[in-house]
């Protein structure tokens, strides 16, 4: 009997599963496990990473904190009647990110930490100086703050103003000074006349009333550090009471100088305490600034 093709296949599949499901029944053959699929994990969405304006040692500020601040500072000058470039704008926020975050990161090793008791205690005097907490929200508002920006700004703030009182802390109440008369001239023929006279003889404290008859050339007591020309501080401190300079060019003309005394452990004025504290901070953040990995955007 001929079968036909169709037929003949159909049997052939028949016979070639009887065949498998025998074999896998035969004794002493491997019971054999369907393979299971294992899905293709789904991909892990990469995180962008928030670009960052300014970066020191590893912390930075990002760049619409740091664009934000740079329009209050724009803001703020023209409330003062100044009009501020966007890369002056740029270059001293820059400039004072860097610091802040230098005094943060010391405040921080030393231990401070605003926690959320103790910014709540600050926000809460800023709102009773305010009157309310609609003004101070208000202000947030009109400063481009959100709240949590506004918080983010006042932690790195509070730390950076307990650094500060660290770092003056340190400045002792007093410091060798010396008391100073001068004779200031604007041309140099006539502040070489002037020291002709004196070395002629002429009294210092006489002829430096006769040139400046309201303040008789009056300097008062002053440390080092505190005189804003380095050339007459130089001066003073390299005489001894009773002495006088040679002509010195500094910006504001010719300058000669007389010691009248000299005292090794002077308290301090406040005017010059106030002078030597904020010396302390900038030849602290020069030095941290120097040992510091500092990144800025381009």
């Amino acid at each position: 009997m001929t079968i036909p093709l169709a037929a003949r296949n159909l049997i052939s599949a028949s016979l070639l599963l009887v065949l498998v499901l025998t074999a896998c029944a035969a004794p002493g053959s491997p019971n054999l496990v369907p393979a299971t699929l294992t899905p293709t994990p789904s991909p892990t969405p990469t995180i962008t990473p928030i670009p960052m304006a300014v970066t020191v040692n590893g912390e930075g500020i990002t760049v619409p904190e740091f664009e934000a601040e740079v329009a209050r500072y724009q803001k703020a000058q023209a409330a003062l009647g100044f009009t501020v470039s966007l890369e002056t704008a740029n270059k001293n926020v820059r400039l004072e990110f860097i610091d802040i975050l230098l005094l943060e990161q010391a405040a921080t090793v030393k231990g401070y930490k605003v926690d959320e008791a103790l910014l709540q205690s600050r926000i809460d005097d800023l709102v009773a100086q305010l009157g309310n907490p609609e003004a101070l929200t208000a202000w947030q508002t009109n400063h481009g703050y959100t709240n949590t920006t506004f918080k983010s700004d006042l932690r790195r703030q509070m730390a950076a103003a307990f650094m500060r009182d660290q770092i003056t802390a340190s400045v002792p109440p007093t410091a060798e000074q010396v008391h100073c008369i001068q004779i200031l001239l604007y041309e140099e023929a006539a502040a070489q006349q002037a020291l002709g006279y004196l070395k002629a003889g002429r009294d210092f404290n006489e002829l430096a009333a006769q040139y400046d008859p309201l303040a008789k050339g009056e300097l008062g007591w002053f440390p080092r550090g505190y005189l804003s020309d380095p050339a007459v501080e130089a001066a003073a401190f390299a005489l001894q009471p009773g002495e006088y300079s040679d002509v010195i060019q500094i910006q504001a003309g010719y300058d000669i100088l007389f010691v009248a005394a000299r005292q090794l452990d002077r308290p301090l004025s406040p005017d010059a305490l106030l002078a030597l504290q904020e010396h302390a901070v900038q030849d602290w953040l020069a030095q941290q600034r120097n040992d510091s990995l500092i990144l800025v955007a381009p």
